[in-house]
């Protein structure tokens, strides 16, 4: 009884909540699927009553339905787009799917609510639509949310972070290679988080003519309430249905050449780096208020007379400063960034430089609160081409084996390359591996292995062969080189740039070398 009594609060209110923001959409047609196979959430009736809500508010009809035989392709045909609302288990038979596959290549629009990612798990189609699927989750909690796309209309209502209580999914794989992520879980403001740094809650995609969206969030009936909930549902089902136009492509484009990508900081106060499809190498620096900078310790300013940065604001917007030095060093020439019409809408700024000398910083400056403006890359012209940054520098490595205490992975990657042979990672046996995460997925086309040699050793990894793979989510890699017959001390490979989150050398000894271990003294990886 205490149960119902609680249920029919809920839907007081939500019938008390004041409706979302109508559009000037033409009208369209909604089908709310709820069918579940295992677990049920007691949260589906107030979603169903939100759905219905928002839809009288904003044009579109609902038909609620737990009935699979609705999955013909005659009956599918009447909707824009199908909600498929906290569904769990098998809930279609094959015919039902090879409708809804038809339906959605077609042009047909998908959105998944929280346990949507709990469902198909037999059918690969699914798998592909949802983007990934459900894997574990810890208790209900308060968390923060990262959002890296403020221009789709499910996001576009939300500041550069969203705190919400929810039942926080972590995922059998993260989504990002083949989905426009909106946005990410920040691991470190709650307990029980499985999936890193990189941990997608928030996406969208498109598979061929058809449109999918897919929020982590709704497990709770008060989240059927929450007015940037709603708003966030709202803005999927309105992509889904054709009515809100977003680039969900997961691909990127390349920075013209000669520019750094802004991500390539070696040193920063207050920044993250966001993931973005429209960036130029698939990422920006975001989250940017008062004070906050970022130093390149590979690019310097000597003979620059001129720097131009791409930039984006949906905010107040402000002031780059470029310095030479540190963030406090001399001032070479600021300019101005004032909202551009969104975060997803990029423009250049540009202003000339007084002499100076070292690395660059830029600093960024600003009044209010929230986010001032995002950076995407930046070119500084007069004099010569600065150095290329070496993304690996003193990132995160790990391997399958050490030799000794003193020569873990993150001996390759410290940037010290004639340290003697106690400055190296070194593996036990044949055939191993070793791994450097960068941080975040930045353009690379060329890698530097430092090997035989470095470090005096003239015998060890001669004629070594290995492969050099690159992967986004350090799950799928792809080969972009494989060396065979190697006896220099120093191995270059370049290749198309390419995407790249984690670096992998797999080390292969040959049978005609008898000495097992592998070797390496530095691995640099470089946008060019």
């Amino acid at each position: 009884m205490r149960k119902l009594l609680a249920l029919a609060a809920v839907t007081a209110t939500l019938l008390a909540a004041a409706p979302a923001p109508a559009f000037a959409d033409t009208a369209f047609d909604v089908l709310a699927f709820s069918k579940t196979a295992g677990f049920r959430h007691d949260s589906i009736p107030a979603g169903i009553t939100a759905i219905q809500q928002l839809g009288a508010a904003n044009g579109f009809t609902v038909t609620a339905t737990e009935d699979a035989n609705a999955f013909t392709t005659a009956n599918l045909a009447q909707y824009e787009a199908v909600v498929f609302l906290s569904t769990t288990g098998d809930v279609l038979n094959a015919t039902q799917q090879t409708a809804f596959e038809s339906y959605i290549r077609g042009g047909g629009g998908y959105v998944g609510v929280h346990a949507a990612a709990d469902t198909e798990y037999d059918w690969p189609f699914y798998g592909d639509l949802v983007g990934a699927w459900f894997s574990s989750h810890p208790a209900i909690q308060q968390a923060t949310m990262k959002i890296e796309d403020r221009a789709h209309p499910a996001t576009a209502h939300l500041g550069a972070t969203w705190i919400r209580t929810d039942e926080l999914y972590n995922y059998r794989t993260n989504p990002r290679s083949t989905a426009h992520v909106l946005a990410t879980l920040d691991e470190t403001t709650y307990s029980g988080g499985t999936m890193g740094a990189d941990h997608p809650f928030a996406w969208c995609k498109t598979i061929q003519s058809g449109r999918s969206f897919y929020t982590g969030a709704g497990h709770t009936q008060e989240s059927y309430s929450d007015a940037a909930f709603r708003a966030h549902l709202l803005g999927g089902i309105r992509y889904a249905g054709g009515k809100a136009a977003a680039d969900c492509s997961p691909g990127s484009t390349q920075p013209p050449t000669g520019r750094v990508e802004a991500e390539s900081f070696t040193s920063q106060s207050g920044v993250q780096v966001v993931g973005d499809g429209a960036a130029h190498g698939g990422n920006r620096v975001g989250y940017i208020d008062n004070g906050d900078w970022v130093g390149y310790s590979g690019v310097n300013v000597s003979g620059k007379t001129g720097f131009t940065a791409r930039v984006a604001s949906g905010g107040t917007g402000g002031t780059i400063q470029v310095r030479s030095g540190s963030q406090t060093g001399p001032l070479l020439g600021s300019v101005n960034v004032g909202n551009t019409g969104g975060y997803g809408t990029f423009v250049d700024v540009t202003t000339t430089l007084t002499a100076g000398s070292g690395a660059l910083f830029l600093v960024f400056v600003g009044t209010g609160t929230g986010g001032l403006f995002d950076v995407d890359d930046f070119l500084l012209t007069g004099g010569s081409t600065p150095p290329a940054t070496n993304l690996a520098l003193n990132k995160t490595a790990t391997a399958d084996s050490q030799c000794a205490s003193t020569e873990g992975p993150a001996k390759a990657v410290n940037g010290t390359v004639n340290g003697g042979n106690a400055d190296k990672w070194c593996s036990l046996g044949t055939s191993k591996w070793w791994r450097v995460d960068l941080g975040a997925a930045v353009s690379v086309s060329r890698v530097v292995i430092r090997h035989a040699g470095a470090g005096g050793e003239n015998t060890a990894f001669n004629t070594r062969d290995f492969d050099v793979q690159t992967s986004t989510d350090g799950t799928t890699w792809t080969t972009v080189a494989q060396i065979r017959g190697n006896t220099a001390n120093v191995t270059t490979t370049t290749f198309t740039p390419a995407s790249v989150r984690h670096l992998r050398v797999n080390v292969i000894t040959p049978t005609n070398n008898t000495d097992a271990a592998a070797r390496l003294y530095e691995v640099e990886a470089y946008a060019v």
